[in-house]
């Protein structure tokens, strides 16, 4: 697999990356280790993680993995801090003590003493100068090697980005990781244009839109997919409109006439989209994940790039910046 560098920064990682949200939970131990195995055979080595992810418990299989099937070395592994859930509502505390708790759990559970990359997970009522101070501690006292963020809208970005620059001595951020899909395109209007005016990489979240893109709503919800979890149906639901439906059907379409997959093709979009470092692959069993991981020297025709941005809400100013 090729790799890509992380904006500006010296971190270099896989141009695809794997994600553990569904590990400890629909994805079992097992099924994670076989998944782990398929990942970094292709070239993989990017796993992005975090506390909130099974409460724990996928980033104690992770780091389990890294001790009796492959060398920690051979991983750059990306966690996360500041976001949990809490007697089944979500609490977000990014104070410095909440996030600086947060790694430190988060290192027993991996069994290691540094993650690659540390993220802010989601916005906080913090101060945004103490929440960023506990990520220049952890780089400091060599905890992280890098940081970032996530789920930050535009705005956030480009102010977060803009305080650590400001000061030599300060952690840069060097990426950011939102939601991006052929059915999720509003990052490029401004959390894109920031983290590019920043020097900063992204990694998107459910690039399949949240699995709709495979194809396998077309018609209905199939029992055993995500859509029909009593814990995942709200997460699938808001893509199951009429205007998702007629996107998916023309990834669809396109597929056909590529002679591959739904889910391969809207992968290769966002891929290969402007500043984009690494799609996460949110894949819940090792065959959805063999699925992806073989599309090194795979790329969609110009063509049908333009019809699937025309499809799904127009043309992508960036990737006009970028030709010209």
């Amino acid at each position: 697999m090729q790799t890509r560098r992380v904006g500006h920064s010296g971190l270099v990682v896989s141009r695809l990356g794997l994600g553990t949200m569904t590990w400890g939970g629909d994805t079992s131990a097992a099924d994670a280790r076989e998944m782990l195995r398929t990942f970094v055979d292709a070239g993989g080595t990017l796993v992005d993680t975090a506390p909130a992810y099974g409460h724990g418990v996928a980033e104690k299989i992770l780091g389990k993995l890294t001790h009796t099937d492959l060398r920690r070395e051979d991983l750059v592994i990306a966690t996360k801090g500041g976001f949990g859930i809490r007697n089944g509502r979500r609490l977000i505390d990014t104070s410095r003590r909440a996030l600086l708790d947060d790694l430190a759990a988060s290192l027993r559970r991996l069994h290691t003493d540094h993650v690659d990359l540390w993220q802010v997970h989601a916005w906080g009522d913090a101060p945004l100068e103490e929440t960023l101070a506990a990520l220049d501690h952890a780089v400091s006292q060599g905890m992280a090697r890098y940081a970032g963020i996530s789920n930050y809208i535009g705005w956030q970005t480009a102010r977060a980005a803009t305080w650590q620059q400001a000061v030599p001595t300060r952690t840069p951020l060097v990426s950011g990781q939102v939601e991006y899909s052929l059915l999720a395109r509003r990052a490029e209007l401004e959390v894109l244009p920031a983290l590019r005016a920043h020097g900063m990489g992204l990694f998107p979240w459910s690039p399949l839109g949240r699995g709709v893109l495979s194809g396998k709503y077309r018609t209905s919800t199939p029992q055993g997919s995500r859509g029909a979890s009593e814990h995942f149906g709200w997460f699938v639901e808001p893509y199951l409109e009429s205007k998702s439906r007629a996107i998916t059907d023309a990834v669809c379409r396109a597929a056909d006439g590529l002679d591959m997959t739904p889910a391969q093709v809207a992968l290769l979009w966002v891929r290969d989209a402007p500043v984009v470092t690494a799609p996460l692959l949110g894949a819940r069993t090792p065959e959805q994940l063999s699925e992806l991981v073989g599309l090194d020297q795979a790329s969609l025709p110009a063509p049908i790039v333009k019809a699937l941005d025309d499809v799904t809400g127009g043309t992508n100013q960036l990737r006009e910046a970028v030709a010209d």
